[in-house]
């Protein structure tokens, strides 16, 4: 697999504070890569340095086949947390502006600029000052600025803070066709939903470490236990009775089936409880159970966190 960026080994301090411990993530190239983590493990400093605003005390960053430098930033589009518009400004002359900053000129800027902003809905503010935007307006105008000049890399830092369910998902849609289109996207955030509906790989940073990389649809299937759930109609009686304990009875599904969820012990138990549902009720649907992002995250930080925590309280005591 092609990567357009690897952060090998990273290391950053701040006074008394490590704020990267020899992280390292490898972003394959046209991917949504999900950077996850708690309020400060470190993602925010891990952009900062991909973005060339800080550099890291070690460790080497590559993008494109060649260690990071200054003139790769004109490839990289970079939406951070905290926003920053003029706000006396009109917003179509700042947003040309900023397209200028990024290499085009200004009849380029402008005409991308009007197509983006009637995609986005917001044309009737090109001649309004920015401090007459809502937020969702104007984290709308940044996002057109990030995109705008078509960076090969794209970094969007909790780019729906602000944002109502339908804003949300235009600007959803819109990440997705840039990396339909080829783009390549880091996106942080703590909404494991946006996770789940938009990421292809993620890395979670906790304490200042990497504890968890891979595919989305692999650390699904890594977590995953062995619980199904079943859709059926008829009598669960005789299989409430086989499997007690086990098998918990839900309300009606969307389509009216009755609904139960069972806890087998392994795999090899599949095949007998399908045996067993079969004599007892007409089957529908039947599926294992993959946890969602939300339960990945909470489990993974937790679990570091226990490990972390006894192995510095058994080196105290010693």
């Amino acid at each position: 697999m092609e990567h357009i960026l690897t952060a090998e080994h990273i290391t950053k301090d701040y006074s008394n504070h490590r704020a990267l411990d020899d992280v390292s993530i490898a972003v394959p190239r046209g991917k949504v890569y999900g950077l996850l983590g708690p309020n400060g493990a470190g993602k925010t400093t891990l952009i900062r340095i991909i973005n060339h605003i800080t550099a890291p005390d070690g460790g080497v960053v590559t993008f494109n086949g060649h260690q990071l430098c200054a003139d790769d930033v004109v490839n990289i589009g970079y939406l951070p947390e905290e926003r920053g518009l003029y706000k006396k400004m009109k917003v179509g002359e700042q947003a040309i502006f900023f397209a200028r900053l990024k290499g085009m000129s200004r009849r380029e800027a402008e005409g991308a600029l009007r197509e983006w902003f009637d995609r986005l809905e917001i044309s009737q503010w090109w001649n309004k000052k920015v401090e007459e935007l809502s937020k969702g307006m104007a984290q709308k105008v940044q996002f057109i600025v990030t995109v705008l000049h078509k960076p090969s890399l794209l970094i969007f830092d909790e780019p729906f803070s602000g944002f109502d369910p339908i804003n949300a998902g235009i600007l959803k849609r819109e990440i997705l066709s840039l990396r339909d289109q080829g783009a390549t996207v880091i996106f942080s955030t703590h909404n494991m939903a946006s996770v789940e509906e938009l990421c292809d790989d993620i890395s979670l940073i906790n304490r200042s470490r990497n504890i968890l990389s891979g595919s989305v649809r692999e650390i699904r299937e890594r977590f995953a236990t062995n619980q199904y759930s079943i859709s059926f109609v008829g009598n669960p009686a005789p299989l409430v009775e086989k499997f007690a304990g086990r098998l918990q009875l839900g309300g009606l599904d969307n389509d009216g089936f009755a609904t139960a969820t069972v806890c087998l012990d392994s795999a090899a138990d599949v095949r007998p409880f399908l045996g067993a549902a079969n004599e007892a009720v007409a089957i529908n649907s039947f599926k294992r159970e993959l946890p969602s992002m939300d339960q990945i995250f909470v489990s993974a930080v937790e679990e570091y966190n226990r490990a972390a925590d006894n192995a510095a309280q058994i080196v105290t005591e010693a």
